[in-house]
């Protein structure tokens, strides 16, 4: 292959959107985490329509982690779905008290989560992704200045080429 060769150009422009979006994620992630002074920020990603995975994760400790877990799918329908399509935040201070599906809330238990905030990254019209925050620590509330930092967050995200053109 040559240098000029339109396939190679088109392969390595490709992985250097996604090497671009992948560093930007990271950063973000990292960022939110340490100015929430949360335990966990994960990205989840949907592959396909409603179901997803966690694909980026910042974590205040290693054991944290839950990089890959698809979540309870079951528990995430078309409804839910149009109310993130939507716009809608999510900040649960206190995941026992809230009123929440059952299932939602055993999948938040499992994963150790006291507190969620969740703000979905929207990109034309369409829901790509959530950016979740979780405290594991204690129930926590949630501030308007954390819910507008995690949606300058997810709009970040959305609108970087690699994410906004996908």
């Amino acid at each position: 292959m040559s240098k000029g060769d339109p396939h190679l150009r088109k392969f390595v422009d490709r992985l250097s959107k996604k090497m671009e979006r992948d560093a930007l994620i990271q950063k973000t992630t990292d960022e939110l985490r340490e100015f929430l002074q949360v335990d966990r920020v994960v990205l989840y990603y949907f592959y396909s329509e409603w179901q997803g995975q966690v694909t980026f994760e910042s974590l205040s400790a290693k054991k944290l982690s839950i990089l890959g877990s698809t979540g309870p799918d079951e528990c995430f329908n078309g409804e839910y779905a149009a109310m993130y399509l939507a716009g809608r935040v999510r900040a649960i201070p206190n995941i026992e008290a809230e009123s929440i599906h059952e299932c939602h809330r055993n999948s938040l238990r499992y994963l150790g989560v006291k507190a969620n905030l969740v703000v979905p990254i929207l990109t034309s019209a369409k829901l790509w992704g959530l950016l979740i925050a979780h405290h594991c620590q204690d129930v926590r509330p949630w501030l308007n200045s954390d819910i507008e930092m995690m949606q300058k967050g997810a709009n970040a995200i959305a609108n970087s080429p690699a994410v906004r053109d996908s």
